[in-house]
């Protein structure tokens, strides 16, 4: 009964049979693949006992089908839509560990799982913290944590007693079941909370603020800040964690380790994560030819995202390239050696990477719009969810200015804005721009004695300009290298060289 509560077969099962689901996919993450065989055993054996009742009415009640996938061709927190459409899904299950990102053309169901949790040693750490700091706390939770909070809420109230009751909120699951969204640009609706989980009502009818992040949701009451409250993290330091760091990076922040049942101050490592983003900024800024990294095919609103991207970069005078690869890692972004940094598109939960190991900085949609945009400057605000960007910054075209800026790279005044023709109808096209760098190329190929001065603006440009180009045909001389014979026989003993038995 353990295992059917952990991974909700009951609720599962009734989804799929509620909603008439005859092809399921089950999303497994790489930990939790070893289950699967037992899930889908389980699922069955409880599909087959709700189809008991409707079978007595008709018999053309179809078979589901459950797909179990794993492996995905990105991150395992976002629905695999690409890969359920191989097999024709009509919905997907998705376990474990997730964004909550909205999808784009099938509905979902989501298992958080139950990780265990010392409820009393957690109270105690979050009353411990509320009275001494005598501020308003706002209680955020992995997803795994859900199914605890309730728990906790009420032992809290019962800890407090009659004295001092220091003022807690606690975020709501954003939801179980997702719908694809209607407005796939934007996407930015918030169902409404996974029941009535952790239902905080203690603000009445005043007006709030609603905020969301990383699948959970709360209201704030107007007047009143983000950094007006200590935020106490339940779980443990995954890219969820870091989400919340970086987002609210203005506010006190403390996380009680459930797995150790301990609590952790110290978020000094987390916060040189910003330090290290606004270097790469600034690297960026110096950027001639920027690749466009597509992480994800599910998330709603990725292809505008995309879009806005090449408007912005093309606006900022400089080469756009889009590549599709599934997930990056530096030997793949290795070939691509002409870019001189990737902006990755996909979920809040995975567009940080660490590129320390990367040829080329890679770099969040939030960050290219700061480092491209001339005269924009970072406030410390940080923005994680690309949907956020999409509704709330639309891309400015500007008239770029000429003159020079400071670069903290290079230490000295750039010009880093360089016309792209023109200005005509025909330079505008990309696949007519692509033929001109090309003919320009092979011009200098051409000659031999031409030098390219500065750096490259293309692709094209970028493998003029290298010493090794491939196994290309050399037309200085027209005549072919001389042949000769090579080696025959076999490798234990060649023609041309003594046998075993000569050598003895």
């Amino acid at each position: 009964m353990e295992f059917e509560s952990n991974y909700e077969i009951a609720p599962t099962a009734d989804f799929i049979h509620t909603n008439n689901f005859t092809r399921v996919a089950l999303q497994f993450p790489d930990e939790l693949l070893k289950d699967s065989v037992r899930v889908v055993s389980a699922l069955r054996a409880k599909l087959r006992s709700l189809r008991k009742p409707s079978a007595d009415l008709t018999d053309d009640v179809p078979e589901v089908s459950l797909f179990v996938m794993a492996d995905t061709a990105y991150g395992s927190c976002c629905v695999d839509e690409v890969g359920a459409s191989h097999v024709d899904a009509d919905c997907v299950v998705h376990y474990g560990h997730t964004c909550l990102s909205p999808t784009t053309t099938l509905p979902a169901f989501f298992v958080f799982g139950k990780a265990p949790i010392s409820v009393p040693d957690c109270v105690n750490n979050l009353s411990h913290y509320a009275l001494e700091n005598r501020r308003r706390v706002l209680v955020l939770f992995g997803l795994d944590y859900a199914h605890s909070i309730q728990h906790i809420k009420e032992e809290f109230v019962q800890a407090c007693g009659v004295g001092f009751k220091p003022e807690v909120q606690y975020a709501n699951v954003m939801c179980s079941v997702m719908n694809p969204s209607k407005d796939r640009k934007l996407s930015n609706e918030l169902p409404g909370p996974a029941g009535s989980l952790t239902d905080d009502t203690s603000f009445g009818t005043t007006s709030s603020v609603t905020y969301s992040i990383g699948g959970l949701v709360w209201k704030v009451p107007e007047g009143r800040k983000m950094e007006d409250y200590l935020l106490f993290w339940i779980g443990s330091n995954n890219s969820a964690f870091a989400n919340i760091v970086l987002t609210y990076n203005g506010c006190e922040i403390v996380r009680y380790d459930a797995s150790e049942c301990s609590m952790v101050t110290d978020l000094s490592q987390q916060r040189r994560i910003l330090k290290r983003r606004y270097y790469l900024m600034e690297k960026a800024k110096d950027a001639n030819i920027v690749g466009i990294l597509v992480g994800t095919l599910g998330v709603a609103g990725y292809l505008s995202m995309i879009h806005q991207m090449k408007e912005l970069i093309t606006g900022a005078g400089k080469k756009v390239y889009t590549l599709v690869m599934g997930r990056p890692n530096p030997a793949k972004l290795a070939n691509f050696p002409e870019c001189d940094v990737f902006i990755y598109v996909s979920c809040a939960q995975t567009a940080l990477l660490d590129s320390k190991e990367y040829l080329a900085p890679v770099i969040t949609p939030f960050e290219a719009m700061i480092a491209f945009n001339r005269g924009c400057e970072w406030t410390g605000a940080y923005v994680m969810e690309f949907r956020d960007l999409v509704s709330s910054s639309p891309v400015d075209i500007r008239i770029q200015s000429e003159e020079a800026r400071f670069s903290f790279i290079q230490g000295g005044y750039v010009e880093d804005f360089h016309l792209q023709g023109n200005g005509t109808e025909e330079d505008k096209e990309g696949a007519l721009a692509l033929a001109n760098a090309t003919e320009k190329a092979l011009q200098l190929r051409d000659n031999p004695s031409s030098v390219v001065k500065g750096t490259a603006k293309s692709g094209a440009e970028f493998l003029a300009t290298r010493s090794y180009q491939g196994l290309d045909i050399h037309y200085e001389t027209s005549f072919p290298e001389p042949y000769f014979m090579g080696r025959s026989g076999r490798a234990a003993g060649y023609k041309d060289e003594k046998n075993g038995e000569e050598k003895l």
